[in-house]
């Protein structure tokens, strides 16, 4: 089987809905070679190889519908292709990436094949299609493979460019509300919505964030202030410029005190419960380390809790716990905390953790854990005797829930504090003895608001339950039935696109709406052109649907585009195709035909249309009018002749059509008309020696009335278009 070889001759990321899915996808032109002729039944020895490799394909169900599915259609014999597709979904599940859509489809070439698979991320995907590959390869010659060093290495490639848990967690809140998104960069600036109707978050910050009210969050002594001119309770302290100082400030406030900088975060650099000289000004020299002014305040008895503020609610709220190791009479201390503590599988460096790591600081200035263990006496190679437990960390570790345990008298001063500051999401930290009594009665005090405040402890909690506080995100921005959506108009076809598009945007411009518009000829921004280079693609429409003005998109897709780059939104609201050329086809994307052309690419326009949408469809064309059955919403057919097949009985079942009768524009409602105008008075529309244009005057006509626009303000419209001597009207 020397050789036999599977290449990778191109691939192409889909990165929205396309052919094959709503969904990104990475699509890769393969030629297996002379394994055309050696399916896996001929390979001995081939599906015990793949299977020991990959023991969880047997969790596939594949086309026979149930789990062992793909490991028999493997015995009974399948080719490359489609063993690469299900490796390459596995290998992304293994790493933590769950994909369960593939595809593999024979070209019209003997050996090529399209591999289709789901994926999230374009660098994921290719590093799996390319180790799918290597790995199948393996198992054919009968060579080891490891399988874990690459899962290991997607698992560090996803950790590399996905979305942080906090900010992933509020884009699957949107997703489960239909509300698209966009991302805006390489972290974790994400755009929820389209148009002017988007809203913007950035982790656990949104654009209703004030600048004002961060900056406040980050200077304590400030929230203080303010927090204790509306009564909350906060411990009482004040700014330390030296150990010294900080040892005076200590006795005045009353021992024992708390030492932490002024705008740190996470609790570095935080000592709590200090009670002499040595301890305050070892804590001075660690809070100082953090690079702000260190504060020095009362210490409040009691656990941590973070409650997280959002929209003036409280959504959920976490309590911490001290950590401490048992002595076994022959492990140091710093065994121990690896042994007892780290080794918890929720402690880790990553942000998929909910506890961290505890890790010693080896410096010459003492880090928390050894002042704390210097405290009790001990140092990391401290010997307990055994039972002897040992408090190694005070504070942190807050995230254990205790969100239905929260009294209503502390929730109200958590949101208050959140109002005081100006954050519209925040993380209230206060100390209290029992979460579940008012803060008065128990001394407890509001001690740090915080601006972007982590999510991850009530996503992923080390106890207790989970709360939705994505979806409370994505709620305060939308409020309970917002959509993020605007109106986008897509527009495909072999020809006539560009004049429809054109007449659609000015229809909508003459109606007050701010229209955003990428189309062959250029990108325009209320009928201004901004771009004036080829705009029909992904990243113009990307660009339209960014702009914060835009109230109303109008969005040309080629059919190469649709199949190289999928289309950039997940929805529209009308869907327009306008003609399917009979000779059309894409040899190079291996569409050969235009039965191809219509069932495999153009489809993809009316698979988009919402429920509460419009596909606008050439009723003269067979092949664009059987599309209708695929469209989610209504069906305006458009005809430059009264009688095409379709229409009568689309009329009978009372559905909306426009038809060109006797020079009249006509909609139809059933069979109630009304006459949008005239095709005489439009002179760049001559049936005769303009054909493209008259079609693209219906569609675009079908296309506003679909929209809500009355047949008064079309007229007009069509009347006063500007730009036909600008659009050219054969593509």
């Amino acid at each position: 089987m020397n050789n036999k070889t599977i290449q990778i001759i191109e691939t192409m990321h889909l990165r929205g809905p396309n052919i094959w899915t709503y969904h990104p996808a990475l699509e890769a032109l393969v030629d297996i070679g002379e394994l055309e002729d050696f399916p896996s039944n001929m390979i001995p020895g081939f599906a015990e190889r793949l299977v020991g490799f990959l023991p969880t394909l047997e969790e596939h169900h594949c086309g026979v519908g149930e789990r062992g599915g793909f490991v028999q259609r493997l015995r009974d014999g399948t080719w490359p292709a489609h063993i690469m597709e299900h490796v390459m979904i596995e290998l992304q599940n293994l790493a933590g990436m769950p994909s369960a859509f593939g595809k593999a489809r024979e070209t019209s070439k003997r050996g090529v094949y399209k591999v289709v698979v789901r994926v999230r991320y374009e660098e994921v995907g290719r590093a799996a299609l390319t180790a799918a590959r290597d790995l199948v390869m393996a198992a054919i010659e009968n060579k080891p493979f490891d399988v874990a060093a690459a899962v290991e290495k997607l698992r560090d490639i996803h950790e590399s460019v996905a979305l942080g848990p906090s900010t992933a967690c509020i884009v699957d809140a949107a997703g489960e509300r239909k509300i698209p998104s966009l991302r805006l960069n390489d972290g974790n600036l994400v755009q929820l919505g389209y148009g002017a109707k988007q809203r913007r978050v950035w982790t656990a910050e949104t654009d209703q964030t004030s600048a004002i009210a961060e900056s406040i969050a980050s200077d304590k002594e400030l929230t203080k202030s303010l927090l204790e001119s509306c009564g909350i309770p906060v411990p009482e302290g004040r700014v330390a410029d030296s150990p010294a100082d900080a040892w005076e400030a200590a006795q005045d406030i009353g021992l024992p005190v708390v030492v932490k900088p002024s705008d740190g975060n996470h609790g570095r650099g935080v000592s709590t419960n200090l009670s002499s000289q040595a301890e305050v000004e070892a804590a001075w020299e660690l809070a100082d380390r953090e690079g702000s002014d260190v504060i020095v305040e009362r210490f409040i008895r009691g656990h941590e809790h973070r409650l997280l503020v959002i929209g003036g609610k409280l959504i959920a709220a976490a309590r911490g716990e001290s950590a401490f190791v048992t002595g076994d009479g022959k492990s140091t201390i710093a065994k121990l905390i690896d042994t007892q503590l780290n080794s918890d599988p929720r402690r880790g460096a990553s942000e998929e953790h909910p506890l961290n790591l505890l890790l010693i600081d080896e410096n010459d200035d003492p880090g928390v854990i050894l002042l704390e263990l210097s405290r009790q006496g001990y140092t990391t190679e401290s010997v307990p005797p055994a039972g002897k437990e040992v408090l190694v960390q005070r504070h942190g570790n807050v995230a254990f829930d205790i969100t239905d345990q929260v009294h209503p008298s502390v929730a109200a001063t958590a949101t208050l504090a959140a109002r005081v500051v100006g954050l519209d999401i925040a993380g209230i930290d206060l100390v209290a003895e029992d979460i579940s009594r008012p803060l008065p009665e128990q001394g407890g005090a509001i001690v740090e608001v915080n601006a972007g405040p982590g999510l991850l402890m009530h996503l992923k909690p080390a106890s207790g339950q989970p709360r939705p506080v994505g979806r409370a995100i994505v709620d305060h921005l939308f409020g309970e039935t917002g959509s993020g959506r605007i109106p986008v108009v897509g527009i495909t076809g072999s020809s006539g696109t560009t004049p429809t598009a054109h007449l659609i945007a000015w229809l909508l411009h003459l109606q007050g709406n701010y229209v955003g518009l990428a189309c062959s000829n250029g990108l325009f921004l209320r009928e201004r052109k901004v771009v004036k280079r080829n705009s029909a693609n992904g990243n113009a429409a990307r660009q339209v649907l960014m702009n914060r003005m835009v109230e109303t998109a109008v969005l040309e897709n080629g059919a190469e585009a649709i199949l190289t780059e999928g289309v950039i939104y997940d929805r529209c609201q009308i869907g327009v195709v306008t003609n399917i050329d009979p000779a059309g086809s894409l040899p190079r994307y291996y569409i050969d035909n235009a039965d191809e052309m219509a069932e495999k690419v153009m489809r993809t326009q009316v698979d988009l249309v919402l429920p509460d949408g419009t596909a606008v469809l050439n009723a003269a064309d067979a092949r664009v009018a059987a599309l209708a059955e695929l469209s989610d919403g209504e069906v305006i057919f458009f005809s430059v002749t009264p009688d095409a097949a379709p229409l009568a009985a689309h009329r009978a079942q009372n559905g909306r059509s426009v038809v060109l009768r006797d020079g009249n524009i006509v909609l139809a409602t059933g069979t109630q008309e009304i006459v949008a105008g005239q095709l005489s008075m439009l002179p760049y529309a001559d049936p005769a020696s303009q054909p493209l244009m008259t079609e693209a005057v219906l569609a675009a006509t079908a296309a506003a009335w679909a929209l809500g626009l009355d047949a008064s303000l079309i007229r007009t419209g069509l009347e006063t278009f500007e730009h036909a001597a600008d659009v050219p009207v054969t593509v």
